[in-house]
């Protein structure tokens, strides 16, 4: 069954997979428009005909208001312990924000789509993957309409801001790809691979709730 993507709101839309998505979007016959919730006003959006840019300071400023009548609301935020400066900041982007936009979502019938990580884990020995492991409990005891969670491997594409480990990674892997197979379940991703798997989700999921894990986005065309 497919199901349209009327009129979505985005958060983390000028990352890797957000700028994905938005393209995405904007391609998308059935979508009438695009909100990106952005910190500063973003020129490369101001072509996209069906975006409008709704720029506020501090993400958690949002409110009902502001994400009333959409039918698919996706989260693509996320940074590292290092551009954030401390594992308090990191934690405050990543779940925090996270947390809070999905709560604005508790009664309404919106499908909410997020972009977690492969590795997440409350348990994990790994910050990062214990914070990640935390938002995904956190959003699974809301009782939202619909929901979906992405979790992607090592992402590849070119980023705004430069990630040392990440890029170091992906010059290995485009060295060596032709070794690994298609059925390795860590095999790294495009962005525009996960940007597809979450608009391919938000129109054709029919249960409550789904976990697209790096297999399933490895086969997204």
């Amino acid at each position: 069954m497919t199901k349209s993507i009327k009129n979505a709101i985005v958060i983390g839309a000028t990352g890797l997979v957000g700028q994905r998505l938005v393209q995405q979007l904007n391609l998308l016959e059935s979508c009438e428009k695009i909100t990106v919730v952005v910190r500063n006003e973003d020129s490369r959006l101001k072509n996209m005909e069906k975006v409008e840019q709704l720029v506020l300071d501090d993400f958690l400023l949002l409110n009902d208001e502001d994400v009333a009548g959409y039918s698919h609301a996706f989260s693509c935020l996320g940074t590292t312990i290092k551009k954030a400066g401390s594992k308090e900041n990191f934690y405050n982007i990543d779940f925090e924000i996270n947390a809070h936009f999905a709560d604005l979502f508790k009664t309404t019938d919106t499908h909410l789509l997020l972009v977690s990580a492969m590795g997440a884990n409350p348990d994990s020995n790994i910050f990062y993957n214990q914070v990640k492991g935390d938002l995904e409990k956190y959003i699974q005891q809301l009782g939202l309409k619909y929901y979906s969670i992405i979790r992607p491997s090592l992402l590849l594409g070119e980023r705004n801001e430069k990630r040392l480990l990440e890029d170091v990674s992906q010059k290995l892997y485009l060295k060596f790809s032709h070794l690994v197979p298609n059925s390795f379940k860590y095999k790294p991703v495009t962005a525009e691979q996960v940007a597809h798997t979450m608009v391919e989700a938000a129109q054709t999921q029919t249960e409550k709730f789904e976990i697209y894990d790096n297999l399933r986005i490895q086969n997204s065309k």
